[in-house]
């Protein structure tokens, strides 16, 4: 039998997370938002003119590219059918990774798949709560090199990862886990805004 316990300390410490991030959040919605809009409007012109996204992050922003990737790749609202969007996470093949670290670096993870795969006018999205990943911020300079543009998700006061992008949504907060909270919820916004950008101008039609 499963002794009761006074689950009190544990409630008051979950309120504290949520109320926590819907703090952080509110700071959003109040100062950063036209930033989500003109990342909206520079990935949607991209794809317009014939680019792609990629994206890239390490371990839960890893994830997060995956995520958002798949969004465009796929679909993200159930009532809008539309053509596949071109996006690719550089994190998701595990011999490239592996192959890559072991001859090269982990800190030539992003940069050397996006070398081979990039072109001008692309779009880079670099993931990274503290705004400090070494292999985020490489691949923020060979897409440099390239002429793709760089967008940084970042946190805190956006770190050396700031400096490199032509657009940055820098979350409030210095909180790993609220970063992530925040990130994945304007991500989806930026998806969004991406398919009804793309649709408003007849780039996307309903299938």
């Amino acid at each position: 039998m499963v002794e009761q316990k006074d689950h009190s300390k544990w409630i008051a410490r979950a309120r504290e997370s949520f109320q926590d991030s819907i703090a952080v959040k509110q700071k959003v919605i109040e100062n950063h938002v036209n930033s989500l809009i003109h990342i909206s409007e520079m990935i949607a012109h991209s794809i317009s003119e014939g680019g792609k996204l990629f994206l890239c992050g390490n371990g839960g922003s890893a994830a997060d590219a995956q995520h958002l990737a798949a969004e465009l790749l796929v679909r993200l609202r159930p009532h809008v059918n539309r053509q596949s969007l071109p996006a690719l996470c550089l994190a998701t093949d595990m011999s490239t990774v592996t192959a890559c670290g072991n001859d090269y670096s982990f800190e030539d993870l992003f940069a050397r798949p996006l070398a081979g795969l990039g072109k001008r006018g692309d779009v880079l999205l670099g993931i990274t709560t503290s705004g400090k990943s070494p292999n985020v911020i490489k691949a923020f300079l060979q897409a440099k090199e390239m002429n793709i543009k760089t967008i940084g998700f970042l946190g805190s006061d956006g770190g050396p990862a700031l400096k490199h992008c032509d657009a940055s949504f820098v979350v409030p907060s210095h909180v790993t886990a609220r970063v992530q909270e925040a990130h994945i919820t304007a991500g989806h916004v930026v998806m969004e805004f991406i398919e009804d950008m793309l649709t408003e101008s007849n780039y996307l039609t309903p299938i």
